[in-house]
């Protein structure tokens, strides 16, 4: 049985709790309290759990009994007096159940134990978790300016950022740890699951190289979990990065991140004393926040996923805009199609810079890659898979900067693949970034919006005749 095959029998036990009232999200988060006990027994790691509230003890009990004691569970191992790791505190703190019947809490218990734990553990618990939040992902769409980033293109954003040893990573916007736990894979692969490094590099790797900060509590919970599965003990908070809390994310050597859309409630500004400008715009004060945390050596770098409006807004986003690419060198810029996120219509790109030494003029030219227009459509049915990167990656050529040939010219006006220079981008409204030089291939006629009011005049008038006539038929035959 394949990690996919237990992930889509571990969502179907969802059924057996539509009778107790639990929501999808709540599943998830319900789920996880009892799946983290088993994966901890699994991977032979219940050294962290008090004795008593291992799998064996849950999985022997029944009916009320067991009812009783998984409250009794829950309660002790979010208190620092019972079970004595802080991870495990953190995991369960405040945790309580939603399942009422005890005979479906003891189903859900019973059929998680007889699942195939063996193939499971061949392809790896950590990724079987991460297939599970995946797809909760996908059922449960967005909320509160929170988007699923798609795996690939995690994925690529990490390989092309190629993170090494000895550097220190951070996302400050970590949601379920996505990024550090792909960057983890990238780095296990790359130096042969650690063994080719000292016993002090492979303590730095588990201990310090990964960290991030997260808002939502339960989503914080479901990132501690993961980064538990996969062997990962750097700092990862709970908190508002944008607050007092998160200034002690500095001076590292690369930044992966997806941050929140939107404003802050209320139109609150960043209550961090050490961002330049002042705005309501959350995405804005993260990019702040990102070029800022980064070392000013010269080769520090980020990729960030941002939605369009950081791109062209006036005023004080103009300003952070000149900001980044006088400190960094904002090399290149990917526009992502529209529908690969779950909230419908957000249209996203990703930045990728490398904070200068000094503090001014460290952008020269910007490369900017269209995989927005005439691409194939996106959804839910039709996700983005590494086929679509494929040209994208080779345009980028991470280690031969200097020799990228664009794949644009006058001759080619659909070449994806454009360069322009930081005096191009100084001329334009607003400093903007917001570049689009590609030519809708289609049969459909390139309306002006004028031309499309009258079309639908047109019909507008058409249907009212229409209507006009019918009424009169239908009076002959009431006549």
């Amino acid at each position: 049985m394949t990690n996919n095959e237990i992930v889509q029998k571990l969502w179907k036990m969802a059924d057996v709790l539509r009778d107790d009232g639990i929501s999808y999200q709540n599943y998830v988060t319900e789920l996880t309290y009892i799946l983290f006990l088993k994966m901890m027994k699994e991977q032979e790691t219940e050294s962290v759990i008090p004795k008593d509230y291992r799998w064996d003890n849950l999985v022997s009990k029944e009916g009320l009994e067991l009812k009783k004691f998984y409250k009794k569970l829950l309660q002790d191992l979010g208190d620092p007096d019972v079970a004595k790791d802080k991870r495990l505190n953190m995991i369960y703190a405040d945790a309580s159940t939603s399942i009422d019947e005890p005979k479906n809490l003891e189903k859900i218990i019973k059929d998680i134990d007889t699942l195939d734990w063996y193939s499971a553990k061949h392809e790896g618990l950590g990724d079987l978790y991460e297939g599970l939040l995946e797809k909760n992902a996908n059922e449960t769409k967005s909320g509160a300016g929170q988007y699923f980033t798609p795996r690939v293109l995690i994925d690529v954003m990490v390989q092309l950022m190629d993170p090494k040893k000895g550097e220190r990573l951070n996302d400050p916007a970590a949601g379920t740890f996505g990024f550090m736990i792909a960057a983890d894979h990238y780095l296990k692969e790359k130096y042969d699951d650690f063994f080719d490094l000292s016993p002090e590099e492979v303590e730095f790797q588990k201990k310090e190289a990964l960290s991030g900060m997260e808002l939502v509590p339960n989503t914080h919970k479901l990132a501690l979990m993961n980064a538990l599965l996969h062997d990962i003990e750097g700092r990862l908070d709970q908190g508002d990065s944008l607050s007092a809390n998160g200034k002690w994310m500095k001076d590292f050597d690369l930044v992966l991140t997806n941050p929140p859309f939107g404003t802050k409630k209320g139109g609150e500004r960043a209550t961090r004393d050490d961002l330049t400008y002042e705005t309501s715009n959350k995405q804005l004060n993260f990019l702040q926040t990102i070029y800022n945390s980064l070392k000013t050596d010269g080769k520090a770098r980020a990729a960030v996923v941002v939605p369009d409006n950081v791109l062209f807004d006036s005023g004080v986003g103009e300003s952070i805009r000149k900001d980044l690419m006088d400190k960094c060198n904002l090399h290149t810029i990917l526009r992502l199609p529209t529908g690969i996120f779950y909230a419908q219509g957000v249209q996203t790109n990703v930045l990728f810079f490398t904070r200068g030494t000094t503090e001014k003029d460290n952008t020269k030219d910007i490369w900017f890659f269209d995989m927005r227009n005439n691409m194939r459509k996106f959804g839910k049915r039709n996700p983005l898979n590494v086929k679509d990167f494929a040209e994208f990656i080779e345009c980028y050529k991470r280690d031969d900067m200097e020799n990228r040939k664009e794949t644009w010219s006058e001759d080619t006006p659909n070449g994806r693949w454009r360069k322009y220079t930081i005096e191009q981008i100084k001329t334009r409204d607003n400093t903007s970034l917001d570049v689009n030089w590609m030519e809708a291939e289609s049969d459909t006629p390139d309306y002006t919006i004028s031309e499309i009011l009258e079309l639908m005049q047109k019909k507008s008038n058409n249907i009212s005749n229409a209507v006009a006539q019918l009424q009169e038929l239908l009076g002959d035959v009431k006549e």
